[in-house]
């Protein structure tokens, strides 16, 4: 194999503010990316790790129970995981590669010019804490054009007194007799950067549970003036679903109240913005109700703050509710943002507008409840109307025969 298609390991130490290990990770990895040409061909190349790797904007995270691994290379290349935990176990959440394409020696006749980036969810399963992930054997991530592949993976996120542990968690490509094994190799090499690949496993997704009910608050003042609880999902991609879950513990509330208009925006980790407006309008002289008017989403690399995904939608006019009262709809809800986003709401309970002592006031229901509600006595309704006329008419066949018994001969 030529020089081009070597690829190096990387280590990654961080030390916390006691120069102690916080967070350990030594691994390999190698990308096959699809691209355009001048020509409008497709072709495949290799990008590999070069011997100059960086791991600026690598944190612990132990504060607020989310860590990143980042690591730079080559010609503007990067790579990203960020980690979560929580009480029992971490887990690897979002990975994001960027691949430059002005870098000709990998892509030499790429039409599209300038940094690329793709965002994927890390199909690896939660890890004990005070457990080192390991995974010898190599596996595969695919994505938007790209197959990701990792080996000699050794990784334990939220290091415990600062000394890697000896307990390991291993992958399901390894077996306790099997040996570190290669990573796929590239077949009918044509130059040093455009290959034709061998055909990548396909993987299926991993069902995505729904997300974990939040509580958010706006403050004017002293008081509060915005009530939120809802769960939230996002669906960036309709073609192949990346479905997100905002993570409650780690989201940040903020925004503006204000007589006519407000709006509440989440912040998860710096890496997903949501932004929803509420407005008020009038349905008659002396009524007002507010409603849904505006929703934006915004899903950034955590790396370097560059805006991976956005879209908005200023076209609403959901959830509306007479002013004073508050929004309720336990069953999911979808609102489509664009094409390739959609925002899922569920167990939402919200009011922007006169909140008063903290506390929500009385919630007009969304017609998915309350046609449950309505459903159950109308079932019951029939129910009982069917035994009825079923007793009548045993009564009525009851008295024929009795009649007909005392005929005289």
């Amino acid at each position: 194999m030529s020089g081009f298609f070597q690829s190096y390991a990387v280590e990654v130490d961080i030390k916390d503010a006691s120069n102690a290990t916080c967070l350990y990770a030594n691994w390999m990895m190698r990308f096959l990316i699809t691209y355009e040409s001048n020509n409008g061909d497709y072709k495949n190349t290799t990008l590999n790790l070069s011997s100059n790797v960086t791991h600026n904007g690598s944190i612990c995270g132990n504060d607020t129970q989310a860590a990143l691994v980042a690591v730079q290379f080559g010609d503007g290349h990067s790579w990203s995981i960020n980690v979560t935990k929580n009480n029992e176990t971490y887990q690897g959440e979002f990975i994001t590669l960027t691949y430059n394409t002005n870098d000709t020696t990998v892509f030499p006749d790429a039409k599209r010019k300038g940094p690329v980036t793709v965002l994927m969810k890390d199909p690896s399963p939660p890890v004990q804490l005070n457990t080192v992930y390991v995974c010898h054997n190599s596996y595969l991530i695919e994505a938007e054009n790209t197959t990701q592949i990792f080996w000699n993976v050794t990784m334990q996120a939220f290091v415990q007194n600062g000394t890697v542990s000896k307990k390991e968690s291993r992958c399901a490509a390894d077996t306790p007799t099997s040996a570190p094994s290669v990573p796929p190799t590239i077949a009918n090499v044509t130059t040093a950067s455009t290959t034709t690949l061998s055909p990548a496993p396909t993987t299926t997704p991993t069902p995505v549970e729904n997300p974990d009910t939040g509580n958010y608050s706006l403050k004017s003042g002293n008081k509060t003036c915005f009530l939120a609880t809802v769960g939230l999902q996002l669906n960036v991609s309709q073609d192949k679903p990346l479905l997100i879950n905002i993570n409650p513990k780690t989201t940040i509330a903020d925004g503006a109240c204000g007589n006519t208009t407000a709006t509440l925006k989440l912040n998860d980790r710096n890496s997903t913005l949501i932004g929803f407006t509420f407005a008020v309008k009038n349905t008659s002289a002396s009524v007002q109700k507010f409603y849904l008017r505006e929703v934006n989403v915004t899903l950034l690399n955590r790396l370097n703050g560059s805006v991976i995904s956005s879209a908005d939608n200023s076209n609403f006019s959901k959830w509306d509710a007479f002013l004073g009262s508050s929004y309720m709809c336990r069953k999911e809800q979808t609102l489509q943002i664009n094409e390739d986003v959609q925002v899922h709401t569920f167990n939402l309970w919200i009011q922007p507008f006169l909140v008063e002592a903290n506390k929500f006031a009385t919630a007009e229901e969304c017609i998915a409840d309350s046609d449950l509600n309505f459903l159950i006595p109308i079932a019951v309704g029939v129910a009982l109307g069917f035994l009825i006329i079923l007793v009548f008419i045993s009564y009525i066949i009851g008295r024929r025969k009795s009649r007909t018994g005392y005929q005289s001969v």
